[in-house]
This record gives C-alpha cells, structure tokens and sequence, in this order.
C-alpha cells in the first residue's frame, strides 16, 4: 500500500468512526459497519421459504433471493450501515400483564409511536449529517420497509449474535431494540461479526405458546402468535387460539425469558413511551372501541396499520380466552352482531368458550 492509497483508508476509517459517534448523538444505542456477502444466508432463506414458513408473507417469497443480494436491492452498494434503537418502554410489568386474563397484552415494541416512523427519520438523519461532511453519496434507508435481511447484516456487523428465537441478541443490551440500515456505496472498513452465546439454553424455544420455534434459529411464522395478529389478514387458527392468551398485538415470551434481556436497557426515546394506558388496559376497555376511537388514537401507532377489524378479531380472542364473567360475555354479545363477518365468527367462538 503506497502513501496515498493509506492516507484514503485512514480517512474511510476516520469517517466510520465519525458516523458511530454521529449516531449515538442521534440516539442510537449502537451503529457498526458490515459488508454486502450474504451468501451463506441466501441458502437458509431459501429452504424457509420452500418450507412455506413465511405463511401469508408472500413479499417475501416475491423478492426471493434479492433479501440476500444487498447489491441487487439498491445497485452499487458496498456496505450496510446498520444501528440499533432500544425501545423497552417504562410500562407495568409484562409478565403480570400475561398473568392477568382480563387484561389485553400488547408487545412492549408498540406500546407508544410507531418505530418505522421514528427509525427511518433518525436513519435519514445520520445519511445527512454524512452527506454535509464529505458531499453527495449513494444510500438509501431502511427501517423493517423491503426486504432486508436485517438480523444477519446486524450480526455480521457486530452488533450481536442471532438467537435461537431468530432475533438478534447482544450480551450489553439483550434484545429489545429495533434495528435499522443505511445502504450505501462509500467503502467503509467493516467491522468484525462476535460470536454467539446461546450455549446449550433453549428457554425461548420451551416457552414459546404456539412451539413456533421449531428448531434452533427457525421459526415457523404460521404458529407465531406475532404473525396470527399482525400479518395474517383472515381467520385465526381454531386450534390456535386457545394458546393465544391476552396476546392481542404481538408476543414477547421468547424475550422476557431469555437471560440476556437482564442486561436490556430502558428506551430514551420519548416516542416509545406508553400511549393511551395501553400497558394496563383491559380487554373490554379496548373490545369497546369504536372504530373512530381506535383510528385516533392509535394513528401514529404500529398498531394502526393492522386496522380496525382484526384488532377486533384479536380482541374477540382474547376475550374468549378471559376468565368467564357477566362484564366480558356482555362484551362479546354487544359485537356478535358485527358488520364485519370476520369479527362476528371470532366473537362466536369466543361466546361458546363462555358456554353463550
């Protein structure tokens, strides 16, 4: 390496050092550089969706293997910044929440503002204070938006390892943080992938309601009680339901008991702060929203984008799965009348678990 080719790689890693600490003025708890060589994770994606893991997902089989390929996804990109955002909120106890049947349990990622909105504007942040440094560059963001294979460019980042739940851990901060990417054309020096540190557990896989996690690193997203109340447009799974619990948004059992979330950190980030009371409220509360109560206030929310209807559906099932009382059967027969087909079918069942 002659003079001037060195001078150039000291200020590549001058500017990745720059933008780690640009980052975390931004918020970010962690920003870390990775490369574009996925190859040994296309494979792996490939055989889950051949599997038919991915259930209704279909976006994902549609881009099929461009997940893998970052180049492919936005041409001339040479690395991926990658940066984690924590996002666990100040609320009432998850696990006493789960234990309380009347009680409605929203994963704690959805709790306040909706993270896509917040992720991408701290994302396009930091490409602009990039930009003001040394010029117009290529990048473009991403925040859970396309198809972006975002655990694995994480890990080969650095940031952390992926768990055996598929989600990424790290042993300073757990895993209740969301990820987000920068890709980008400038060659920036990479930084080194850690190891994982599993080990033998498999708490996550034990606990899991649904057994979605199959085997090690695999989920089946057709029995994840996530996909079952966000993704999944139709009918929840009769065999399924029982299972659900309170879960009417998400599910976080894997997480609260893994050992590493000891070490996760409370969010700063004023956007993630409870909304609405929705650590605490009950079922019927919720079940008792109209449509126009649930448009306001859940716009701005991750929980808006499902829509009005299968919050009902969710709810309908989490109360049928409530401790039998005058307050919540009244509750199911005040809707078993309801326009939508879909929530009518959900409030029957849960009106027969009552013995209505």
């Amino acid at each position: 390496m002659n003079a001037t080719q060195q001078a150039v790689e000291q200020d590549w890693s001058a500017l990745a050092l720059a933008i780690k600490a640009w980052g975390r003025e931004l918020g970010f708890a962690a920003v870390a550089v990775a490369d574009v060589d996925l190859h040994e994770a296309e494979p792996r994606l490939l055989r889950w969706l051949e599997r038919g893991l991915h259930g209704e997902m279909d976006y994902m089989a549609r881009h099929g293997p461009k997940r893998a390929r970052p180049a492919e996804l936005v041409p001339g990109t040479l690395r991926v910044i990658s940066a984690r955002l924590d996002y666990w909120p100040e609320a009432a106890d998850a696990r006493e929440a789960l234990r309380d049947g009347a009680r409605a349990y929203i994963s704690r990622y959805a709790l306040g503002r909706d993270y896509h909105k917040v992720m991408r504007g701290r994302l396009q942040k930091l490409a602009e204070r990039i930009a003001a440094e040394i010029g117009d560059f290529g990048y473009r963001v991403f925040s859970d938006s396309a198809p972006v294979m975002e655990v694995e460019l994480a890990s080969r980042s650095g940031l952390g390892w992926r768990g055996k739940h598929s989600l990424l851990l790290t042993r300073e901060a757990g895993s209740f943080f969301f990820l987000g990417e920068i890709y980008t054309d400038l060659p920036l020096p990479v930084d080194a992938p850690t190891s994982g540190h599993c080990g033998r557990c498999t708490r996550c896989m034990d606990v899991c309601p649904t057994q979605a996690i199959i085997e090690p690193y695999v989920v089946d997203a057709r029995r994840c009680i996530s996909y079952l109340t966000i993704e999944l447009k139709g009918s929840i799974p009769i065999e399924l339901r029982p299972l659900i619990g309170n879960r009417v948004y998400g599910c976080d059992d894997c997480q609260l008991h893994c050992p590493w979330n000891k070490y996760a950190h409370r969010t700063r980030e004023p956007d993630f702060a409870v909304r609405h009371g929705l650590d605490c409220a009950t079922l019927v509360e919720l079940f008792g929203w109209s449509e126009a109560a649930f448009h306001e206030r859940m716009a701005g929310s991750a929980i808006h984008r499902i829509g009005y209807e299968r919050w009902s559906r969710n709810l309908a099932v989490g109360l049928g799965n409530a401790p039998t009382s005058a307050e919540v059967v009244e509750a199911l027969r005040r809707r078993a009348d309801d326009p939508s087909p879909l929530v009518r079918e959900h409030v029957e069942w849960a009106l027969a678990r009552h013995g209505g």
